[in-house]
């Protein structure tokens, strides 16, 4: 298939571009740089030193001789998009490119302007594109298991039966967003429902646990094709984050009593479950939901889990509990379902000792270029 991959100079869309690519399919990256220019606003950098994206598409053909193409611009612009749209006339377009970060969009209200007009004016393009040039295009769209909250009964993909006053309907299951940032994220899914329901698009809205991990076989491939490591309080993810305080003598800092929980997934099922996606489209008019995560963890789990294999590293750390920046329930009942991509083939790569121990290892490489002050959180919810 020709697939376009908005925000392929990413965490999640980089390994995924390259994925893609050696599978056959003809990639195109969509990128304006803006999370590279957020390591500069925030002073802060990624752990593993990242080649520009011309570097990495130069040094991905002369290994493999497939060429990925690029396009640097933004999809809040529209005749930009329009025009990528009309040259590359993708089967399937997917929608990583947009602002990633709850404590970004909770900075102040700039943030979280930026945040939500980032997210819904592009995302609005997209579909808007769709329609006009690429109308049998399959839109796969990241989104995130953030979106439903924490509610006290099991969270199902998407959809729930409900029974009210003797009647049925199965309706969208209802969303407890945590963040302005999840907030665009529900906006998104609303708009993308719509637009599949009036205009016939396909799309299938895959909502994402928390990403672990840093490397696929593709990225391991070449040091240009490393992928990025992020640890500061506003982008740099629990696990990752305990892992990199580890190794910098830093307790590891746990919001509130930790009883926060998840559900999360390697990265290297990221880009399988884009495959999956991509290989098995939403019909015509289809608003398809998958929940993409693996396992389950609290935040005191996994900071217990870090601690372990980092006394075994000969990096023993103690764990501490701060006052939580964030305004969420710290104990709280959570049960999701995440059937339908196991069902279409994911054979997940469960969290074990030794995926931490990859981490942390890669991390001591590195970890000259850890900015301390960068480790506890930046954000603040109230």
């Amino acid at each position: 298939m020709k697939i376009i991959v908005a925000g392929g100079d990413g965490f999640c869309g980089w390994p995924t571009a390259l994925y893609l690519s050696k599978k056959g399919h003809e990639v195109a990256i969509i990128d304006n740089m803006v999370r590279r220019k957020m390591d500069q606003e925030l002073h802060s950098n990624s752990i593993t030193p990242i080649a520009s994206l011309e570097e990495r598409v130069n040094k991905w053909e002369e290994l493999t001789g497939k060429r990925i193409s690029t396009y640097e611009g933004d999809l809040t612009h529209y005749d930009f998009l329009s025009e990528v749209l009309k040259q590359e006339r993708p089967d399937a377009f997917v929608h990583f490119a947009e602002q990633r970060s709850a404590p970004y969009s909770m900075i102040d209200r700039e943030h979280a302007i930026f945040t939500q007009s980032n997210n819904v004016v592009g995302t609005l393009n997209v579909l808007y594109g769709i329609k006009e040039f690429v109308p049998d295009c399959h839109l796969i769209k990241l989104g995130t298991m953030g979106e439903y909250g924490t509610p006290n009964i099991p969270i199902e993909e998407g959809y729930l039966e409900v029974e009210h006053k003797g009647r049925k309907d199965v309706l969208p299951y209802p969303k407890q967003p945590g963040s302005f940032y999840h907030l665009s994220k529900v906006h998104d899914s609303h708009n993308i429902m719509f637009a599949c329901k009036i205009w016939g698009i396909r799309a299938t809205d895959l909502n994402q646990g928390v990403v672990y991990g840093l490397e696929t076989e593709e990225t391991q491939m070449d040091p240009v094709l490393t992928n990025r490591l992020d640890y500061d309080g506003v982008f740099g993810t629990v696990l990752n984050r305990f892992i990199i305080q580890s190794t910098i003598g830093h307790d590891l800092t746990v919001y509130g009593k930790g009883g926060q929980t998840r559900g999360f997934l390697n990265i290297k099922d990221t880009v399988r479950c884009i495959e999956i996606a991509a290989e098995n489209p939403a019909d015509k008019g289809e608003f398809r939901v998958f929940n993409q995560f693996t396992e389950e963890f609290s935040v005191g789990e996994l900071a217990e889990k870090v601690q372990k294999v980092a006394e075994e590293e000969s990096y023993p750390t103690a764990i501490t509990h701060l006052d939580n920046p964030r305004v969420e329930l710290e104990e709280h009942f959570f049960q999701a379902v995440n059937t339908k991509l196991k069902d279409l083939g994911l054979e997940p790569h469960l969290l074990n000792d030794n995926v931490i121990r990859e981490i942390l290892r890669t991390v001591i490489i590195h970890k000259s270029r850890v900015i301390e002050g960068n480790v506890l959180p930046q954000a603040s919810w109230k």
